[in-house]
């Protein structure tokens, strides 16, 4: 008996594959391999999680109205162009299913997040990586690469893997370069954690135009990664579309309870904030102390090259790190083989992660 297929090129697509989170026989191993908040949730939104205990039985709130507010009343924004998703990854898939399929393209810079090319493959669209410049999305290359086939650009600002981001003129230039018809999708997952001035979430590029969105998450300096909770701001006419297709219960009631407190709670936030800016800094300067390439990151992780000798690369110190029980991220599936991402964790994770790269590079050859 035949067996029913999937649609054409379903099956040529690599599934998504995250940052190792277990090791066998060690029950609590360092985890810096997914850019987790280093502080975990706060405790008015671990409180808030456990109260929804007693009301498992009970849908949630479809249209999370008191999240919207919530966000509404922290970033200044209209609570009617905020949607709420199973974590940003939902958002980027419903944009990408609501505005692209067969023939249409799909813009990202070269180094940007996976999924934005693994989505864009699912929907039968095909994924355009346009090259980057020492490991920063160039605009020009972004408008470049852009035609009347591209459907949505995104962008990654901060970027995940490499910790570049675009300042506002930049992506205020990007918007203009590219055509009309294009939606720029601006992934501001880290946006917490940058503190410079010529940078901006998007909120307000997305005010000055009805072609951009803005997409956030809670699993970075929320510290809520488990709940899968993320949000997007947008155009009316784009979120009335997102709300046509998102599943019409998509976020738990748990959920939105946590991140009501979450948003609520101002003083974790900058408690995670100040962490990742002792730890950050600090943990780059000793790494390139040790004779490690480290990119300029402004996110809660950086991107550390290794030499080419086999001995001494980026294989062989994930191996030796792993070996230590630390879980750091490679990135052969980002088109950087030397490297490997590490996330800033805890004081004594990341003098634990300095610790076994000296002891790595001085092995005997």
């Amino acid at each position: 008996m035949a067996m029913v297929q999937p649609r054409p090129g379903i099956l040529t697509v690599a599934p998504y594959v995250g940052g190792e989170a277990v090791l066998p026989g060690v029950e609590r191993p360092i985890r810096l391999a997914s850019n987790e908040g280093a502080l975990g949730a706060s405790q008015r939104a671990r409180a808030a999680y456990r109260a929804k205990a007693e009301e498992l039985h009970r849908y949630p709130d479809g249209g999370a109205h008191g999240l919207r507010a919530a966000l509404a009343r922290r970033h200044g924004l209209d609570a009617e162009r905020i949607v709420l998703g199973a974590g940003s990854d939902e958002l980027i898939a419903l944009l990408v299913r609501a505005y692209a399929g067969p023939g249409d393209e799909v813009l990202y810079s070269r180094h940007g997040f996976m999924m934005y090319a693994i989505v864009a493959a699912t929907a039968g669209a095909q994924p355009v990586a346009a090259p980057e410049r020492d490991l920063t999305a160039d605009v020009d290359a972004l408008a470049a690469h852009a035609g009347p086939r591209t459907k949505l650009a995104f962008l990654a600002n901060p970027n995940n893997p490499t910790g570049s981001y675009l300042s506002v003129e930049q992506v205020r230039r990007l918007r203009t370069a590219l055509p009309a018809h294009t939606l720029l999708v601006i992934d501001a997952a880290y946006a917490e954690y940058v503190g410079r001035n010529d940078y901006t979430a998007g909120a307000d590029l997305v005010e000055a135009s009805d072609n951009t969105v803005m997409i956030r998450t809670f699993s970075k300096i929320f510290g809520l990664a488990a709940l899968r909770l993320g949000w997007a701001y947008g155009p009316s006419a784009v979120v009335d579309v997102l709300n046509r297709l998102r599943g019409p219960f998509n976020v738990s009631a748990a959920a939105q309870a946590a991140g009501i407190a979450a948003v609520d709670d101002q003083a974790h936030v900058d408690a995670a904030r100040t962490h990742n800016d002792v730890w950050q800094p600090w943990f780059s300067q000793q790494v390139r102390n040790l004779g490690l390439a480290v990119a300029p990151s402004v996110g809660n992780f950086v991107l550390v090259r290794f030499p080419a000798e086999p001995q001494l690369n980026a294989d062989a110190a994930e191996l030796f790190l792993k070996a230590r029980s630390i879980l750091v991220r490679t990135m052969g599936g980002y088109g950087l083989p030397d490297s490997l991402r590490i996330s800033i964790g805890l004081e004594s994770e990341m003098r634990a992660v300095v610790g076994a790269l000296a002891n790595f590079l001085r092995r005997p050859s």
